[in-house]
């Protein structure tokens, strides 16, 4: 791998759903200076979100711009820039003019629901499941990318003559930061599309062809370390390679230094991903979970299973901004000691359906137990809960698929600051749950990809050596009350589901 002994730091942008940050990480993976902003969120229609990828370029080169300048180093002594990045989002762009045709569609919308339902009805899950990992859902990029060419006019017969380039978020950063010379991504991105057979490691025609995507719309697909390109003149005061890319839960998981077969993460942000590497063997669940890439490094890929939650830090946001119970997320950590327990009060947090286990686009949110003694402390501490919950569902299905049940968690993302919730997890799964130095791990996982292409690290090892624990929750609950708790929450869920049949 190149190595570049003048300089020593890494940037890594780390594009999300609600904000867009841009962190500088030292030799020691430190985080030397960080700069963060949030965007604008569309609700054109019900179930539908949107994305408007020019705030998000904007964003993304401010924040990387502002991270080098507090960080004392340069441009000059950036050695690369890793990318990570909200996942399955759909952007499609002019070729010619680097202009997007629509607005992104992002991973949260449910806009092609009844598409999926028809191409599962038609009896092609199964085929779609064996060679991409996924099941048929409007959460995945290949139904958005066809709407958009459905919809905006002239879009397919564009898209057929190649004069149009479809990416996830971080294949149309990559296109933006080389001033277009580089249209490309990685596996974690490109194994999130329906389109890519995971085993094979090639876009399929096969998929291409049922969900009607024309392949010259595609990216070059790379390993996650790899150098994709430079960025161009005048975006930064010298250039930079671009040395790393990987999919947000799976850069969370190279960040926590889950190397090893066995070892799993838990992220809460928006929503809450659970990934559990798999090694080598890229195992088929039979219970609803993803199989998805983890990394590939020099060709050889790791795989994971991935339990995908859609709503954790989302229903906190809720409480804030839908309905005032809060002024801010903190709050919620001491709202959640001040009551003895939830009163009975169970939030079943599906406001934009079900993911893992249970992958129901038709099914809403729900509060069941209300009494005239609930108060804002128990739907505050009720929204904690389910976020342990949906997690728990997760390990549960991970070990009926055969996998080892995790002896720790490794935690990160906003959520993971606390502290309560960190304890609940800890007592429902019943295994101690480690939180670690720098919470941050999804753009630390960019820029550990970055790194290792660039020569600032050598190997997996060395990375493993810079992972430090902050925290360690280790379980308290009795078995009894773990028990009752979960019976009503199962419960809670089972008239949810039923609700949403109705």
């Amino acid at each position: 791998m190149a190595d570049a002994p003048n300089r020593t730091h890494i940037l890594a942008i780390d594009q999300g759903t609600t904000s867009t940050r841009a962190i500088v990480f030292d030799r020691d993976a430190r985080p030397v200076a960080s700069a963060q902003t949030e965007f604008a969120q569309h609700y054109p229609e019900p179930g539908w979100v949107e994305h408007d990828p020019e705030d998000i370029w904007r964003d993304a080169l401010a924040m990387a711009r502002q991270a080098i300048d507090e960080s004392g180093v340069g441009a000059g002594g950036i050695a690369g820039i890793g990318i990570t990045n909200q996942r399955e989002t759909v952007v499609v762009w002019d070729r010619a003019t680097g202009e997007p045709i629509h607005r992104a569609i992002v991973w949260q919308d449910r806009r092609t629901a009844k598409r999926c339902a028809e191409l599962k009805a038609a009896g092609h899950e199964a085929m779609v499941r064996g060679r991409t990992g996924l099941l048929i859902d409007p959460y995945f990029s290949a139904t958005k990318l066809a709407w958009i060419l459905d919809y905006v006019d002239g879009a397919r017969t564009r898209a057929e003559r190649g004069e149009l380039a479809f990416g996830t978020i971080d294949c149309f950063l990559l296109w933006r930061l080389t001033g277009g010379a580089v249209h490309a991504t990685d596996v974690t991105n490109a194994g999130r599309t329906l389109l890519y057979d995971i085993r094979e490691q090639r876009w399929s025609e096969e998929l291409c062809a049922l969900f009607d995507v024309p392949m010259a719309l595609l990216p070059e697909v790379h390993d996650n370390s790899h150098l994709f390109g430079t960025t161009g003149e005048g975006l930064f005061d010298a250039t930079i390679p671009i040395a790393g890319i990987a999919g947000d839960q799976q850069a969370a998981l190279f960040g926590q230094a889950c190397f090893e077969r066995g070892m799993a993460k838990s992220t809460y942000g928006t929503g809450c991903f659970m990934l559990l590497n798999t090694g080598e063997e890229a195992i088929e669940s039979t219970h609803r979970l993803l199989t998805t890439p983890a990394y590939r490094l020099d060709g050889r890929m790791t795989y994971a299973l991935e339990g995908s939650i859609f709503v954790a830090g989302a229903a906190i946001k809720w409480l804030r901004d839908g309905i005032g119970v809060i002024t801010h997320a903190s709050q919620t950590n001491y709202m959640a000691t001040q009551v003895p327990d939830s009163h009975g009060v169970y939030m079943v947090p599906a406001f934009v359906g079900l993911g893992a286990p249970h992958w129901d686009p038709e099914a809403r949110g729900a509060i069941f137990g209300l009494t005239l003694g609930a108060t804002q402390a128990h739907l505050a501490r009720a929204a904690l809960e389910a976020v342990g919950y949906q997690t728990m569902d997760l390990t549960d299905a991970m070990v009926a698929d055969g996998g080892k049940p995790p002896a720790t968690i490794r935690v990160d993302g906003g959520m993971a600051a606390n502290d309560w919730l960190c304890q609940f997890l800890a007592d429902l799964l019943d295994v101690s749950v480690e939180r670690p130095l720098h919470l941050e791990t999804t753009a630390l996982g960019a820029a550990f990809h970055a790194g290792l292409a660039t020569g600032v690290w050598k190997d997996l090892d060395e990375l493993a050596g810079t992972w430090a624990r902050r925290d360690c929750f280790d379980p308290h609950m009795e078995a009894s009350h773990r028990e009752t708790l979960v019976a009503g929450w199962r419960s809670a869920v089972e008239k949810t589901l039923t609700g949403a049949a109705a």
